[in-house]
């Protein structure tokens, strides 16, 4: 199973879930009694904030991938330099290696967007994903607001 498919599953069951308590929280709210309107309309908020994070991440996944598609037309992409073990897993002191690289070029062009692209890459193969994702949010700002 591709991870678009898993994801597609994964928000149809959100979806699902999100109808079921919105259902639930109607009949809570229905019965009249104080403790039943406070779960009912918790019932309400907690779907809602789920919806919300999922709508932040598909916004997240369409941006990356259109500065993907724009770096790739620039031919700005970065290349795969990483040495893998004999199990096919990236060598830490190869992504290590590439991280300063890419750390450095940030550092010294900190207003472009394509360099933290690129750290961000680099974060997610050295195995950090937060701060890939933290690096990736700051490439997205800077190439919203040049």
């Amino acid at each position: 199973m591709t991870s678009r498919t898993g994801f597609f599953i994964l928000a149809a069951t959100l979806f699902f879930v999100a109808l079921v308590c919105v259902g639930e929280g109607v009949q809570l709210i229905a019965t009249g009694k104080l403790f039943g309107i406070g779960i009912g309309i918790c019932a309400f908020i907690i779907p809602g904030i789920g919806v919300w994070f999922l709508r932040q991440t598909v916004r997240f996944g369409r941006t990356t991938e259109a500065m993907s598609r724009e770096l790739e037309a620039e031919g700005g992409l970065p290349v795969d330099e990483l040495r893998r073990t004999s199990g096919g897993r990236i060598d830490r002191a190869s992504a290590d290696e590439v991280f300063a690289k890419r750390r450095t070029e940030a550092e010294a062009e900190p207003g472009d967007w394509r360099v933290w692209f690129r750290l961000a890459v680099a974060y997610a193969d050295a195995g950090d994903t937060p701060r890939a994702r933290k690096t990736m949010h700051h490439a997205i700002k800077l190439r919203s607001n040049p």
